[in-house]
Formats: C-alpha cells, sequence, structure tokens
C-alpha cells in the first residue's frame, strides 16, 4: 500500500467522523436543517475516497473515474447547500445539479486524450474550484451578521478554490498523474493532491462544525436570558448585555444612559381585568419598547412590570427624550383585552453613566429617579441630578 493508498484510508475515516459529527448536530438540534446536508456531503466523501481506493481494481476505469469524480463533486453541492441552510440563503440547487451533469459529461470526454494533457486535467480539477467559489458566493451573499469565524471560512474557501485550480501545474510539474487510472495512486502527484484534499477538506469541515456550534451555544445563551413573556432579556441576560456595552462605551469614549419604566397600577389590572390582560399589558409594552429601541440598544425586563434599556451613544438630555417619547406614546396606546376607554401608563427614571461609576451604580441612580416619579404622581419621567447629586429632577409629567 502505497502513500497514497494510506491517506486515501485516513481521509474515509475522517469523512466518516464528520459525518458523525454533524449527524450528532442535527439530532440535538432538529430544526438545524444545515446540520443534516452537510453531514450527507461527508457520507458522499466516504463514497468519494471507497471509490478511489478500488480504481486500480478494475481494468477500464473510464467510468469508476467519472463515477468518483461525479460523487465528490456532489458531495461538494451538498455541502453548499448545507452552507445555503446555515447562512439563509436560497440554495442554487438546479444551476449547480446541471452544472455536475455537464462536467461529468466533460470528464467522461476528455478521457480520450492523453492522460498528462492539461485540458484533461483543468476539466477535472476546475469544477470542483467553481464549487468552492458557488460556496463563498453563498456566504459572501448572506444578510446576516458575519462574525471572525464566518470570516475565516471564506478565506479558506478562497484557498481552496485555488489550489484545485492549480493542481493541473502541480501535476505537470511532479511529471504527471499516472500512465493510467490504475497508477494514480503510486505517483507523487496523488501524495500530494490528497495531502491538499486531506489539509483544505478537513479546514472547511472544522470551520462548519466550529461555526454550527457557535450557533447552537448562542441560541441556547438566548434562550437561557430571554423572558418568555416579553421575549426581551431577563435580568441576568441585561446585566450581562449592560456591563459589555459599558465597556464598549468607555472603550469608544461615548456617553452611556440608562432608562428605567415600571408600569402604573400593574396590580389594579391584574386585580380588576385578570392575570392574562396583566400579561397582554406586559407583552405590549414590551413590543412597543422593541419598536421604539434602536439596534445598538439593550433592552430588558428586570422584573415583574419593571423594564430596563441602555442607550449607548446617548447622553442624559436625549435619554431624558427618549423616555418622555415613550411615556406619551405608551399612555395612548390602546390595549388588547382593555376597555377601550381604559389607558395604562408607565413612570420613567433616566441616569446617564458618570466618571468613576459602574454598571450598579447607573442602576441604583436610575432606580432612586424612578423612585421618585413613581412618588410624584407617576406617568411621568424624573432624571438623576447625576453622581454628586442626591434627588431626581422634575422634567415632564403628563399629568400636567
Amino acid at each position: 500500500m502505497g502513500s497514497a493508498d494510506v491517506i486515501l484510508v485516513i481521509n474515509l475515516f475522517v469523512a466518516g467522523l464528520l459525518a458523525a459529527a454533524f449527524m450528532t448536530i442535527a439530532i440535538y438540534d432538529k430544526s438545524r436543517v444545515s446540520a443534516r446536508w452537510l453531514a450527507f456531503g461527508y457520507v458522499l466523501g466516504m463514497v468519494y475516497f471507497a471509490l478511489e481506493f478500488v480504481i486500480p481494481a478494475f481494468d477500464n476505469a473510464r467510468l469508476p473515474v467519472v463515477a468518483a469524480f461525479a460523487v465528490f463533486l456532489g458531495a461538494t453541492i451538498v455541502f453548499n447547500g448545507g452552507l445555503a441552510h446555515k447562512y439563509g440563503v436560497a440554495p442554487p440547487w438546479w444551476p449547480m445539479l446541471f452544472f455536475l451533469a455537464i462536467a461529468s459529461v466533460a470528464v467522461y470526454l476528455v478521457q480520450e486524450l492523453p492522460r498528462q494533457s492539461l485540458t484533461a486535467m483543468m476539466a477535472y480539477q476546475l469544477p470542483y474550484a467553481v464549487m468552492q467559489f458557488t460556496a463563498l458566493g453563498i456566504v459572501w451573499s448572506s444578510r446576516q451578521r458575519r462574525e471572525r469565524l464566518d470570516t475565516i471560512l471564506m478565506a479558506v474557501l478562497t484557498a481552496s478554490a485555488l489550489q484545485f485550480a492549480s493542481k493541473p501545474f502541480i501535476a505537470h510539474g511532479l511529471g504527471g498523474r499516472g500512465a493510467d487510472p490504475q497508477s494514480y495512486v503510486q505517483t507523487s502527484y496523488a501524495l500530494v493532491s490528497q495531502s491538499l484534499g486531506t489539509v483544505f477538506g478537513l479546514a472547511l469541515a472544522l470551520l462548519a462544525l466550529a461555526i454550527l456550534v457557535r450557533d447552537v451555544l448562542a441560541e441556547a445563551t438566548s434562550k437561557s436570558e430571554t423572558d418568555a413573556l416579553s421575549r426581551l432579556l431577563n435580568r441576568g441576560g441585561f446585566e450581562r448585555h449592560a456591563e459589555i456595552t459599558l465597556r464598549d462605551a468607555a472603550r469608544r469614549g461615548v456617553p452611556v444612559a440608562l432608562v428605567i419604566a415600571d408600569l402604573d397600577h400593574f396590580k389594579g389590572i391584574n386585580d380588576n381585568f385578570g392575570h392574562a390582560c396583566g400579561d397582554r399589558v406586559i407583552e405590549t409594552f414590551a413590543g412597543f419598547l422593541r419598536e421604539a429601541a434602536a439596534d445598538h440598544h439593550v433592552a430588558g425586563r428586570i422584573g415583574g412590570e419593571e423594564f430596563a434599556i441602555i442607550l449607548p451613544g446617548t447622553n442624559l438630555a436625549a435619554a431624558r427624550l427618549f423616555a418622555e417619547g415613550a411615556r406619551s406614546a405608551f399612555a395612548a396606546l390602546p390595549i388588547d383585552s382593555l376597555p377601550a376607554e381604559h389607558r395604562c401608563s408607565a413612570s420613567f427614571g433616566v441616569a446617564e453613566l458618570g466618571a468613576g461609576e459602574g454598571f450598579s451604580d447607573l442602576l441604583r441612580r436610575a432606580d432612586e429617579a424612578l423612585y421618585q416619579a413613581k412618588g410624584g404622581g407617576r406617568d411621568c419621567v424624573r432624571v438623576s441630578a447625576g453622581p454628586a447629586g442626591r434627588q431626581a429632577s422634575p422634567v415632564f409629567n403628563g399629568r400636567g
């Protein structure tokens, strides 16, 4: 058994392990369609390596060579389908399958040419490069936010496509790919080609696996930090994201403000109209808060009827205007399940992060301002005078 044979056997088992890894994710999260496609892609990879290993046993290897080519190209197509599902892009199945058919016919026909013909070698390798560039296009065209792993994946896809495109020239430089398909595995080119395939195939698989695991963990974290009723961050999630936001704002040198809101007379709503109606009020206010918040804001439900929103890049005056706009708009908002003439209101406390303060200090001052708003007749906004200030300042009052 030559060195290339050993690599083929290793690749066969590695492809099996990767297929099992992706299938494990698919079983863990049945909604993750991309993991099923990626698992299938590596199953096809196993078939390809098995075909490459048995090709020397055929007297006429023309059809087995075409079959191996088609299976491996099919594996790259299925891999692309998995990426498309992962990145929310419509998989270009029909164009890719049509390309598979055309490329397979071309490989069958070019076997009439001399083995060392550059045309024949390019007909075999360039379709793989095209599929890798297609995968790159899928990731690039996604509207999902790209993180570091996604960028690395794009770089590896580019490098993989280029190594496929360069293989005909590598084969030429190493003395060719053998006198016939049966002798391919004994050539120096086979060793280099299979080694390159192992490196890039494993790199792509591990990156795809890491990205899927990252997404699974991110979703699990998001679920653990999300309040089921309001679909905002719960208190723990809000505090964690608030700390991150404050650190980022300090790094960028921008102000940060915190607005806390508490629904007025909420116990009376539960007592007079029932808890289901109270839940509806919470859902309505949470939805209103989500719509009012910008993408970079952090909103959460930090108590039964208490909400908070971190406003990075916002000073005290702007945060006060945000709170007053939210107060007046919510007070005019009809609530399902409540009588048409009944309107709900909320009280607001606002504070801006001061020099040397942490999140707990900011939260305490905003909470003190909210307490002043509740004590000042409700349906109003109060702002903290600052770290040195002892009283919250009245700003707007919906009761006039």
